[in-house]
């Protein structure tokens, strides 16, 4: 495993649409591993593989509160609901802001191990799946935000 190096805002790659993986090699779970090691090292709760420069659909996340996925290929079928989220992202360090999401998401996507799975997720969990599968489709979370601002330096630290 390996921390790779998290893009920041004004990479392109951030933007770009990303491919869907057509199969599941050693290689992409090598690329699985690098993710979660990464998302940790930068004390994060998920990362969409274009964060690292890689245009496949994958994302990692860890809501710390026991629900832990490597989503390969996912998509949102249905959302409901509608919650504010302050939200932050490891590629735009220093900014914060407000979002509406969906309360709860039913995502579809393939495991690892190969099988297509139903997710279904509400509140934070639900959050941090909409923000990753967005960043797939080259949206970042300030170009939904109703409130995008830099985060003070007393704050930064805390």
């Amino acid at each position: 495993m390996a921390v790779r190096n998290i893009r920041k805002e004004g990479d392109e790659v951030l933007r770009v649409k990303c491919k869907p993986v057509k199969e599941i090699t050693d290689g992409v779970l090598r690329l699985i591993d690098d993710m979660f090691e990464t998302m940790y090292e930068a004390d994060g709760v998920g990362l969409a593989a274009p964060q690292i420069g890689i245009v496949k659909q994958i994302v990692v996340i860890d809501d710390r509160d026991g629900g832990e996925f490597a989503l390969i290929n996912p998509k949102i079928i249905k959302a409901e609901g509608e919650q504010e989220s302050c939200e932050g992202c490891l590629s735009l360090p220093g900014y914060r802001g407000n979002v509406i999401r969906p309360e709860k998401v039913t995502v579809e996507a393939t495991f690892p191990d190969g099988n297509e799975y139903t997710i279904e997720a509400e509140g934070f969990l639900a959050v941090i799946m909409c923000h990753e599968i967005d960043h797939l489709s080259g949206v970042l979370y300030k170009d939904k935000a109703t409130v995008y601002e830099r985060i003070p330096a007393t704050e930064e630290g805390e």
